[in-house]
């Protein structure tokens, strides 16, 4: 077997084994010499196999790790009525496309699950992804759809990195059953393990973020490892260090924040005076003490150790600030590109003229970056959001830039945009929609449809429920224009925008 097999073999046979091999289930059959012919939406590769050999039928079969053109022999793990899942145990026939993953954690620690694929194959997949889910689930007319936008950056291209601390390092299936004694430190500072809450694994390289990430918590690491103190236990909810986050911005702002699991003031005064004098890049120095189960800081308080309790990002000709609960997209050059794209969709770079320019409903605003962005081509941008912090941010975020014609509401969208609502702040001539993953509440397509914008821009980042909210926009608006963008390159998720007009 070649490299880039076994190195197939290695993580896919060792995660599977123990976590799946080891229930005592019926055994499922291993399936030899499948062609892998296709991506699927959530980014596994697929193959079609016959359900019998007297039966033309086939059913799917789901692969992690696969690329199209590969002949393997592929373990199922689960299946159903009319579809399978499985992981490639030999890899007989590299696919042509297949490359060596850059990084020595793929595949275990749960991220950039396509580094196998070169860059191009990944944009055409997310291309193929966003033309399959508008033709196959919304069923609209559509447009020619305009060639993905890829990133400038397919390295080094992420603003903010997470980490979890742990007492307990994930070890391999190929190190356990290797029988040698492992003389490292026994803590982790890295990404759990896909599927397993209680396992890290330890990151010495990650070419998400700058390198001055890895320098910071590579050095963070062997400090408290050396010093003794305490990294965090999951299951017993004790340890002094639980997490920490990194946002390094294109505009050389540095923020730390260190999620402390014990308020120890000794320990706690031992790790932060080390980061700011081992790393005097860091222009914001954090920390939350959560004594809670969970470790979301969203109702914890955030203490500023040394600088401000901020970060400021720039997009354009506007400055972001950002500070340790803030939501930004986490690709600065690309979001940049993603918003620009929005507003030429929107029509909002063609207004000169303040009498012309419209009212601009901003739905799913979160912190205010669309909306504040856009604000320039509008008369007034009104943005809702569900998160009272997130609408706090979009106000100083205004504040910051001297925009004054935004207004923002916090608040379920549902209760919000209702049709008083539009009466009262009047019926908006472009509506930009950027939902969550889930799209949106029918009752809130509605009220859209009530109201009657103009013009739509319809900004996603999960295609299929962006599709089927097409399919009920459809009998008052048509689909003009289709520009999917990448944001996530070695990721399967993708962004997409739509512009629909009113029939």
């Amino acid at each position: 077997m070649n490299n880039i097999g076994e190195e197939c073999c290695n993580f896919a046979f060792g995660i599977k084994f123990e976590y799946i091999m080891a229930r005592k289930k019926k055994p499922l059959p291993l399936l030899e010499g499948i062609e892998i012919t296709g991506v699927a939406a959530e980014g596994k590769a697929l193959a079609r196999v016959p359900l019998r050999e007297d039966d033309d039928s086939k059913i799917v079969i789901f692969i992690p790790f696969g690329a199209p053109g590969d002949v393997a022999d592929v373990q199922l793990d689960r299946k159903k009525h009319s579809f399978a899942e499985g992981h490639i145990v030999n890899l007989i026939t590299p696919s042509p496309e297949r490359i060596e993953a850059r990084c020595r954690h793929f595949g275990l620690c749960g991220g950039c699950k396509w580094q196998h694929l070169p860059y191009e194959a990944q944009l055409r997949f997310k291309q193929q992804q966003v033309t399959d889910a508008l033709e196959r689930i919304a069923k609209v007319e559509l447009p020619e759809i305009s060639p993905i936008l890829g990133s400038e950056d397919v390295w080094r291209y992420r603003n903010k990195m997470e980490y979890t601390f742990s007492c307990k390092k994930w070890r391999s299936w190929e190190d356990i059953k290797s029988g040698k004694e492992f003389n490292d430190s026994p803590n982790a500072l890295g990404f759990h393990i896909p599927g397993a809450f209680d396992k890290v694994l330890h990151i010495d390289e990650c070419f998400l973020q700058s390198e001055l990430g890895d320098r910071i918590r590579n050095g963070l690491f062997s400090f408290a490892d050396r010093e003794g103190l305490s990294f965090y236990d999951i299951r017993q909810n004790s340890g002094l260090l639980r997490s920490v986050m990194f946002r390094i911005l294109t505009t050389g702002e540095v923020m730390v924040c260190i999620q402390f699991g014990e308020n120890d003031p000794e320990g706690i005064r031992k790790v932060m005076d080390y980061l700011k004098t081992e790393f005097p890049e860091i222009t914001s120095l954090l920390y939350v003490i959560n004594l809670k189960a969970n470790d979301t800081i969203g109702d914890q308080e955030v203490i500023s150790w040394a600088g401000p309790d901020f970060v400021e990002e720039r997009m354009g000709d506007l400055r972001f600030r950002i500070n340790a609960k803030s939501f930004y997209q986490t690709n600065s050059r690309q979001a940049e590109r993603l918003y620009e794209v929005t507003r030429r969709l929107a029509g909002l770079d063609t207004f000169s003229v303040d009498e012309k320019k419209p009212l601009v409903y901003d739905l799913y605003t979160g912190t205010g970056t669309i909306a504040n962005y856009v604000a320039s081509g509008a008369r007034q941008v009104i943005g809702i959001e569900y998160v009272e912090a997130a609408i706090e941010d979009a106000r100083l975020n205004s504040q910051v830039n001297g925009i004054d014609n935004t207004l923002f509401y916090a608040g379920d969208m549902k209760d919000i945009l209702t049709d008083e609502f539009v009466e009262r702040h009047g019926r908006p001539e472009v509506m930009i929609i950027d939902p969550p993953r889930a799209g949106m509440h029918e009752d809130v397509i509605k009220v859209i449809m009530n109201a009657e914008p103009d013009r739509i821009v319809y900004v996603s980042c999960n295609p299929a429920t962006q599709a089927r909210d097409l399919a009920l926009l459809d009998s008052k608006y048509r689909v003009t224009a289709v520009q999917p963008v990448d944001m996530f390159p070695h990721t399967h998720h993708v962004e997409n925008v739509v512009r629909l007009d009113r029939r």
